[in-house]
């Protein structure tokens, strides 16, 4: 008998230690359960708590009243409204006006499809998720399908400005050579591989080197170190340092142009002229004086004064050219800039500053800067028309449904601008 009791006070000890670690451990959790719980989101202003891999972090949710909405979903409606009309203007312009159907014309057409996919595919859910303060609500696999066409459409229209400046700088620095190979199969390769480059960037989540942020309330692109570094240096960093330089050397060029025009003239190496333009014009006032003693000294002298002549019209026709393409050019790349370079300074500190689960970044301010980014597809059609005379007359005939005789209408004018050329050289005489 006393051996089992022995037994049994022993087994009533262990269950009663057993007991006491289990209320203990309960005691000890449920305090802290309850802090969990009462620091959770109770309303859509406050951050959401999302759990990833083990992790916690915050996405903030806003909440807009009526007026706020109506006010957001206006202006975001007519940014995409805008953006779709003036890409369109571009695509068609080109593909139904045979003046413009040109090889050089291409990188444009693919520059508008870009942004054109952009407005169409990206901007209204991102319109959508905005107005009802930045959650998700297209499901998980649809949010991996929508990060790709947004860094694909956009990383296209990006590299597709670095592709059309190094086409202007070649148009520029090699006029002789450079438009014999500027054919429709080599700017279709190229606009091939500027697709071929941005699908890349896309491919990595999909095939799981870098997994996007979706919990199915917050859809936010990989933030892996390594695939942030890649995505931007190819996306943003190394298209604009092309860009920049091709725009240093089309300026300088222009800059040296014009130091020419205004300093020293026209180049004269290998001419055998024996006078100036003044010679000229006064031998062809005495021209019908001196013909019978001095024919041949005339004869020479007009040739003189014609290769003069066209040698300047050649000039000033390069020196434009160089003019407008640094112009525009400028203009371009200012805009790039202004629009993306905010955007992507925060992308690439983001998961540096934030950690590789979520974005610490404030919604409102990381909506600002997207939108910023998106409105260069919305600018880059007027850039473009505003320094292209034919590109403005057909979108003007075409917003006023005039369809009929437009390229009429352009060679007609295109005639004009050179007999105003032509014309000049004599009037300076």
């Amino acid at each position: 008998l006393i051996k089992v009791n022995s037994r049994t006070i022993h087994s009533y000890t262990y269950i009663h230690i057993y007991i006491s670690a289990f209320l203990r451990d309960s005691i000890i959790s449920i305090p802290f359960s309850l802090s969990l719980s009462a620091t959770s989101p109770s309303t859509s202003s406050q951050p959401l708590a999302m759990e990833n891999n083990g992790t916690r972090c915050g996405e903030q949710i806003l909440s807009y009243g009526r007026v706020e909405k109506v006010l957001i979903g206006g202006v975001l409606t007519m940014l995409t409204l805008s953006t779709i009309c003036g890409n369109l203007l571009v695509v068609i312009s080109v593909c139904f006006v045979k003046k413009l159907r040109q090889p050089s014309n291409y990188l444009i057409v693919s520059l508008a499809v870009a942004d054109l996919s952009v407005a169409l595919a990206v901007m209204p859910f991102v319109s959508i998720t905005d107005l009802i303060g930045g959650q998700w609500i297209f499901g998980q696999f649809f949010c991996n399908v929508f990060i790709a066409m947004d860094v694909m459409c956009c990383t296209a229209s990006i590299m597709t400005l670095c592709v059309i400046s190094i086409d202007r700088y070649l148009g520029i620095t090699k006029p002789l050579t450079y438009p014999v190979r500027q054919n429709g199969c080599c700017m279709a390769k190229m606009i091939l591989s500027v697709w071929l480059l941005s699908a890349s960037i896309t491919l990595p989540p999909l095939f799981g080197w870098a997994q996007n942020v979706n919990d199915g309330r917050v859809c936010l692109i990989s933030q892996d170190f390594g695939y942030t570094i890649y995505s931007t240096a190819v996306a943003f960093y190394i298209p604009m340092s092309v860009m920049l330089i091709m725009y240093y050397r089309i300026y300088r060029a222009a800059k040296l142009s014009a130091a020419k025009h205004t300093i020293t003239g026209f180049p004269r190496e290998g001419e055998h002229a024996v006078g100036s333009l003044d010679c000229v014009a006064a031998a062809l006032k005495l021209q019908r004086e001196v013909e019978e003693e001095c024919g041949t000294r005339v004869s020479r002298l007009l040739k003189t004064g014609e290769h003069h002549q066209r040698r300047k019209r050649k000039n000033q026709s390069i020196f434009k050219r160089e003019q407008k393409a640094a112009a525009t050019l400028g203009i371009v790349v200012g805009a790039f800039t202004f629009c993306w370079l905010p955007f992507f300074l925060v992308s690439t500190a983001r998961p540096f500053v934030c950690g590789v689960e979520c974005s610490c970044v404030p919604l409102w301010l990381e909506r600002t800067l997207l939108w910023l980014g998106y409105a260069n597809s919305l600018i880059n059609p007027f850039i473009y028309a505003f320094f292209n005379r034919d590109l403005r007359t057909t979108y003007s005939n075409l917003l006023r449904c005039r369809y009929r005789n437009i390229n009429q209408k352009l060679s007609a004018a295109g005639m004009h601008e050179a007999l105003k050329l032509v014309e000049k050289p004599d009037t300076d005489l």
